[in-house]
């Protein structure tokens, strides 16, 4: 199928997928649930992803995803799959989380175990761990500016709103340190910066990104070159590419974008969120092992001539082709737009 095509056999499938949910009473989503629903009824709903995954020369098939250990879902899956017929990719996950810790109830991630950047740098580069004072750790995903020239000269880090901020309750102003805390940064010696915005998420409404900036303090020196030199250019992520990012625990890996567009994404985000939904996203697979581990959320996600792609915010660490877990990433002109920056 070409662009056109699959977007209208997906939309098809998106509502067949409500469809047999409702003949069989059960939720495709976890807003379907309830206001009073607990986790164990938020895993068991089917929580159904469609997308677009790359197939031939420029064709499309119809991208399926479908949580592992929820039998719903693979009924489901398979059914969906039969309506599709030949153009379709049916592939298993795992629960799907955001990649720091400290924003979901499990331990931080054991800074002897990361392969990337967990100790203090200066000056500070993209890949190197960073947090909000109160979060565990994440990743610097690169250095951007004020796109209408607002606030000429002042310098921000992007990353995730759950590395920057890590809660609703996070005010603009709070310490930003490097290294993350899980990695012994501390306040005051090694902030770099405070919060200074978010890109809000909240529980009942889909959402595109997760993203937030921390202002840096004057005087710090940054080097925004990566391996592939400086990344400044942006593109839409077309479904096949090869990409790689730097992260904090996995250092630089390499990938391949197995699917586009794809919609209800839902991510884990612990107690305080819940579970949300995200639309529009970017699936990448390692092409040896992991391409993300606990940690690597803010990552910038490039293709091989340096052009951006996305910001790398969720993961599963079971599922995928080879058992080792799928990536989601935001893609990154929604990500620079809701902020109003750009890359430098």
């Amino acid at each position: 199928m070409d662009l056109t095509q699959a977007r209208e056999t997906k939309a098809q499938l998106s509502d067949f997928a409500r469809d047999l949910a409702e003949r069989h009473g059960v939720p495709v989503s976890p807003y379907a649930v309830g206001d009073d629903a607990t986790p164990a009824d938020v895993v068991r709903a089917p929580t159904l992803s469609l997308g677009l995954a790359p197939q031939g020369e420029g064709g499309y098939a119809i991208a399926v995803r479908y949580r592992l250990g929820v039998p719903t879902a693979r009924s489901f899956a398979r059914k969906l799959a039969a309506e599709a017929g030949d153009s379709v990719d049916v592939r298993r996950t795992g629960r799907i989380r955001t990649l720091a810790g400290g924003v979901r109830p499990r331990p931080p991630v054991v800074t002897a175990q990361a392969a990337g950047e967990t100790d203090r740098v200066r000056p500070l580069r993209p890949g190197v761990s960073v947090a909000h004072v109160d979060v565990t750790a994440g990743t610097l995903g690169a250095f951007v500016a004020k796109a209408d020239g607002a606030a000429e000269g002042a310098r921000y880090v992007l990353s995730n709103f759950h590395v920057l901020a890590g809660s609703p309750s996070a005010q603009v102003g709070d310490v930003v340190v490097q290294p993350g805390p899980a990695d012994g940064g501390r306040e005051p010696e090694d902030r770099v910066g405070t919060l200074a915005q978010v890109v809000p998420l909240a529980p009942g409404e889909p959402a595109t990104v997760d993203a937030a900036l921390a202002l840096l303090d004057d005087g710090l020196d940054a080097d925004p070159t990566y391996p592939v030199g400086r990344v400044t250019t942006t593109a839409v992520a077309a479904g096949g590419e090869s990409v790689a990012k730097i992260g904090r625990t996995t250092a630089r890996t390499q990938g391949r974008v197995t699917a586009i567009e794809m919609d209800d994404v839902v991510v884990g985000y612990g107690e305080e969120l819940g579970a949300l939904s995200f639309d529009h996203q970017i699936e990448v697979e390692g092409l040896a092992g992991a391409f993300s581990r606990g940690g690597d959320s803010g990552s910038l996600v490039y293709r091989e001539d340096g052009v951006a792609l996305g910001l790398l915010f969720a993961g599963s660490e079971t599922g995928g082709s080879d058992g080792s877990g799928l990536t989601y990433c935001n893609p990154i002109d929604a990500v620079l737009e809701a902020l109003g920056v750009q890359l430098v």
